[in-house]
């Protein structure tokens, strides 16, 4: 009995392959910038596969997939644009304004009587508020960092829609390639896993959507509804930081007391209650309707890695990180869990 187990699962093709295999996986990580590119492109191309599917029907597939590609970037640009316009005055306000906002803030703190009676030293008030300088600072800096290499961005992504495009166009024969990699007695298990990976890290992006989308309209209605400076440029930041998970929301939070400190504590009392409302509609009963039916996975899961991709991986391995921990979950439960019964 021994000797056929070893046969059957520990031939020469099965070691070449385990090698390879390893091999493949560390290349990943050693060219983690070109693996997340590839990575972020899988995930939208499997998030379009579903409507490319449909079209193909009705066309050839190249051109079913061109269709669907062209359709997004332009209900993308008829979205961006008009937004950017309105938000332009808001901006260049905003940039102005935000470094004095942030000073005035930090007097605001090292002047509340009730932290002087607290174990906290005038050095500790002025290192917390420095610290919020200095972290205000850098996000500004991003933002300006981001507009500099806004060129370079444009390459990244001329080239990932080029890999979208060919992972979308060529599904079958990439399919059938990936299938061959492996030993015949592993084909059916690799296709299934393949099958499961596909629908979940397609669906993180829909979900993705549909929650910051969320998030931003809450906000864009309840800071306009009650005249709040900045209303709209302060929900598309704040819809856009929550793209990652728990860290962004917080870091859009500050912003958003910053930018209204200056209107009085009834301005920043109507953010925390607009941002908490969002917040809450959107944990209780967007993301886990969305995120349950299209990933299915744990909260603590996604923490995670979160944590894993912000060590190793980048801001863009955060943003990823929920279609991460869908791979991981899928590949734990075929390859572990399902063996163990």
């Amino acid at each position: 009995m021994f000797l056929k187990f070893f046969e059957k699962y520990f031939s020469i093709k099965n070691i070449i392959f385990t090698i390879v295999f390893i091999l493949f996986i560390t290349f990943l990580f050693k060219s983690k910038n070109i693996s997340l590119i590839f990575f972020a492109s899988f995930v939208i191309a499997c998030s379009i596969n579903p409507f490319v599917d449909k079209l193909s029907n009705k066309m050839p597939r190249n051109t079913a997939t061109l269709l669907v590609i062209v359709s997004i970037i332009c209900a993308f640009f008829a979205v961006f644009i008009p937004i950017c316009i309105l938000c332009t005055q808001e901006i260049k306000s905003f940039i102005v304004a935000f470094p004095e906002y942030i000073d005035k803030f930090d007097d605001y703190l090292l002047s509340i009587p009730i932290l002087n009676k607290l174990d906290f030293t005038a050095d500790n008030l002025e290192m917390i508020a420095t610290s919020m300088s200095n972290s205000s600072s850098e996000i500004m800096n991003s933002i300006f960092d981001i507009g500099k290499n806004i060129g370079t961005a444009f390459v990244y992504l001329i080239f990932s829609m080029m890999i979208i495009y060919y992972l979308v166009t060529d599904k079958k024969i990439l399919k059938d390639f990936y299938l061959k990699s492996f030993p015949v007695q592993m084909r059916k298990k690799a296709e299934t896993i393949g099958v499961l990976i596909s629908k979940k890290t397609g669906g993180y992006l829909i979900a993705q959507l549909t929650t910051i989308l969320s998030v931003g309209i809450v906000m864009l209605i309840g800071l306009s509804i009650m005249n709040i400076n900045y209303a709209l440029l302060l929900a598309i930041l704040t819809a856009v930081f929550d793209i990652i998970p728990v860290i962004g929301p917080t870091i859009a939070l500050i912003i958003c007391i910053i930018a209204t400190y200056e209107s009085g504590t009834g301005a920043v009392l109507t953010v925390l209650v607009v941002f908490s409302l969002a917040q809450f509609i959107e944990n209780n009963f967007v993301r886990p309707y969305v995120f349950g039916k299209f990933l299915d996975i744990h909260p603590l899961v996604i923490f995670i890695f979160l944590i894993i991709a912000a060590e190793y991986l980048g801001v863009i391995g955060v943003v990823f990180a929920p279609a991460l921990a869908a791979v991981a979950v899928v590949l734990y439960e075929e390859l572990y869990l399902k063996n163990l019964n």
